[in-house]
């Protein structure tokens, strides 16, 4: 059978101010034309698939709509499960209905996935808490998988059954996998688990989380779950929560984070983003291709000395999401940021970094003239640290504040 990983949609995200819903219908187009053209029998979807627990009208249709796209009337299965940006309760709420399209929700680990029987073949035909298994159309060997969405340590202790704050969660998550694999998943079926937790191997660097990411698990109070903790009946590792795809381990299979299909945020500039397709049989190694995404823009970091450097690099780059650092002798001037936006409409961010060395600032702060208004004081010390002009947004809040301070 052919499976399609992919993870972290995030829809309804921002850059900054930027609203992307239209790069993500451009690369969720992209995933489903893949889908098609690879003829994959089944789609993973690894958790965070709103960036918020209440996401927008038009984020929530354009899930809805990707998705039955991706099911083909239930020819082929997907399988979403939550994330730490998700509500599991507005994950699961739509299961019984989504079931009739071949999608199968799970908002919480301890999910149990009724049997059923569509008429494009797909069937449910075993299921307890965590684990379902699965006959695809076209398929003779049934697919069988463990899953896990994200939960807090509390919740997924509840899970497992134990209440001891002690016990080690990778133990425990060890034993509660090992026991549903040793019930069913022999190699006469497809075994894989699908799961939005912070992995890593043993021994090993702990992978980067993305920069606007909430640390998940092994922050406060919970441990990281390692690569050998997953059992070796399992062929493949469908992970959900590290914006860069990458390979984790190949042992015991290949435990492998497929990424989100664009970059978030600056930290992610110039990434490649893919989704995995791998052709796995009962008992053997899968063979995974990357399949790269293009249609999202591309963010990309610039560090300027001058404006006419940057205009002649932005002019460049004109279809690509920009941060632009200026590192100038001194402040920009108004002038010069309308040249530099009128050079790019991409441009997400410019951060001034005015060449000053610390005799500079002591200096500046020793001829402070006492004699000026509090806003003309602000806006030195603002021009001091910042290195360009307050806008009038943040001269307003600042009048606020000094009026709330007399009031009292």
């Amino acid at each position: 059978m052919k499976l399609l990983h992919t993870s972290d949609w995030h829809l309804g995200k921002r850059l900054e101010n930027l609203l992307r819903l239209d790069e993500q219908k451009e690369v969720l187009n992209e995933i489903c034309v893949i889908a098609e053209t690879e003829q994959v029998d089944a789609v993973i979807i690894s958790g965070d698939l709103f960036d918020t627990y209440n996401p927008s009208a038009d984020a929530v249709d354009l899930f809805y709509k990707t998705l039955k796209r991706l099911a083909n009337s239930g020819k082929r299965a997907v399988i979403a499960i939550a994330g730490n940006h998700d509500s599991p309760d507005r994950i699961a709420a739509p299961d019984p209905l989504a079931r009739e399209c071949g999608i199968l929700f799970a908002g919480y680990p301890n999910v149990i996935i009724p049997p059923f029987e569509l008429d494009a073949g797909l069937m449910v035909t075993q299921s307890e808490e965590g684990f379902v298994e699965l006959l695809l159309p076209g398929c003779s060997a049934p697919l069988r998988i463990l899953l896990t969405p994200y939960a807090n340590e509390f919740r997924l202790k509840a899970y497992l059954g134990h209440e001891d704050s002690e016990e080690e969660l990778r133990k425990l998550l060890n034993d509660k996998w090992s026991s549903i694999a040793k019930k069913y998943c022999d190699n006469k079926g497809v075994n894989i688990l699908i799961s939005h937790l912070f992995f890593a191997r043993k021994g090993a660097a702990l992978p980067e989380e993305p920069e606007d990411e909430k640390p998940i698990l092994h922050v406060g109070g919970a441990q990281v779950i390692y690569s050998e903790n997953v059992p070796p009946q399992i062929q493949y590792v469908a992970l959900g929560h590290l914006h860069r795809k990458q390979t984790i381990d190949i042992n015991p299979c290949p435990v492998i984070y497929a990424g989100s299909p664009l970059s978030y945020s600056f930290a992610e500039a110039d990434q490649k983003k893919y989704v995995v397709v791998l052709e796995i049989e009962p008992g053997k190694t899968p063979v995974i291709s990357n399949h790269e995404l293009t249609k999202a823009k591309r963010l990309l970091r610039k560090r300027a000395e001058n404006v006419e450097e940057a205009i002649e690099w932005l002019q460049a780059h004109q279809s690509a999401l920009i941060e632009l650092t200026m590192s100038t002798d001194t402040y920009l001037t108004a002038e010069e940021r309308k040249l530099l936006n009128a050079a790019h409409n991409g441009i997400i961010s410019i951060i001034p970094d005015v060449k000053r060395g610390d005799d500079d600032r002591a200096n500046l702060r020793k001829t402070i003239d006492l004699s000026k208004g509090m806003d003309e004081l602000f806006t030195d010390y603002f021009r001091s640290e910042k290195g360009q002009e307050p806008n009038q947004r943040i001269l307003d809040l600042f009048k606020e504040v000094l009026a709330e301070e007399g009031e009292e």
